[in-house]
């Protein structure tokens, strides 16, 4: 097999038994990059990140049999990634609501103990705002700003409309400045 398949042609390979695992290889090597950095703009650490991508890619897997094709594969894969996510967000918060620290204190701590993490003091400002968000509102702001994408596929992937998104990606970006020319 090619690495050059269309999401269409991995549609049909993934609804034969005889040559499912092979293109299912395909659609990792095609979007495990993309759901990554993804997943890793909301939870900051690579080892949470890693271990959420593990449990998005073992999802895809399982329920692919289920992938009915009303949206595109890229999608359906996001909308896993998603809600992994904000699973592992919520477990996260429920596991530290006896400490005192927030998910932000944490979340915080991990962007700083980051290795990889190499910006300038202004990045690292930015980061700090992003993190101060709600979830959704974090979502969204990482998908329009550093992904650039469309409402339209935002609406696909989170099942929101339109408007809702154009409105927490303005109320994000408010939040944003207000923290930036907070000082």
């Amino acid at each position: 097999m090619t690495k050059s398949l269309t999401d269409e042609q991995l549609i049909k390979l993934l609804q034969d038994e005889k040559t499912k695992q092979e293109a299912f290889s395909q659609v990792v090597l095609k979007y495990q990059k993309q759901l990554y950095w993804q997943i890793r703009k909301m939870l900051i650490s690579h080892e949470d990140t890693d271990d959420v991508l593990q449990n998005t890619l073992m999802k895809a897997w399982v329920g692919i049999n289920n992938f009915r094709g009303d949206s595109k594969l890229s999608t359906w894969l996001y909308r896993i990634a998603v809600n992994e996510t904000l699973t592992f967000l919520n477990n996260q918060r429920i596991k530290n609501l006896s400490s005192m620290l927030d998910m932000e204190d944490i979340l915080l701590s991990k962007l700083e103990a980051d290795s990889y993490f190499d910006g300038n003091e202004a990045e690292a400002k930015l980061q700090k705002a992003i993190l101060a968000l709600p979830d959704k509102q974090r979502l969204v702001f990482n998908m329009k700003y550093f992904e650039e994408k469309t409402y339209e596929e935002m609406e696909e992937i989170l099942g929101t409309s339109v408007g809702a998104l154009k409105a927490s990606y303005h109320h994000a970006v408010k939040k944003i400045e207000h923290f930036l020319t907070e000082d």
